[in-house]
């Protein structure tokens, strides 16, 4: 089980990096209405960009939580807080993309990553 949760930490820090610090401004399939960017992506939400960097910044800290709660099992309260956070921040997320009714499609990321930050909380 432990291999496991590692391995879920692994995806869920390593994929949120990429799409906040490497695909940032580059269109992808899963962007909410007609965004290129997540700039673009902040502005259809109807949400202002010192949000998205808030946003941003907390899915960068959380994330980067759980990958250093990898190495530092000696501090359970920061897996458990970075995956709360995240699982809060993509809860956000799925709400967002229910609001300008995006296909079903395009929340499956955030859905999956609010699933797999809970089971990391709990397990």
């Amino acid at each position: 089980m432990e291999y496991l949760i590692i391995a879920i930490k692994l995806i869920v820090g390593l994929s949120i990096l990429n799409v906040w610090l490497l695909r940032s401004g580059k269109e992808t399939q899963w962007r909410g209405g007609d965004a290129g960017s997540l700039e673009e992506e902040f502005k259809a939400y109807g949400l202002p960009i010192w949000f998205m960097w808030t946003v941003g910044g907390l899915k960068i800290l959380f994330a980067l939580g759980l990958l250093a709660s990898i190495w530092f099992t000696g501090y359970p309260e920061l897996e458990t807080y970075s995956a709360y956070g995240i699982a809060v921040l993509m809860l956000g997320a799925v709400s967002m993309h229910i609001k300008v009714k995006d296909p079903l499609k395009k929340s499956l990321p955030a859905f999956t990553f609010l699933v797999l930050s809970l089971l990391i909380a709990f397990l």
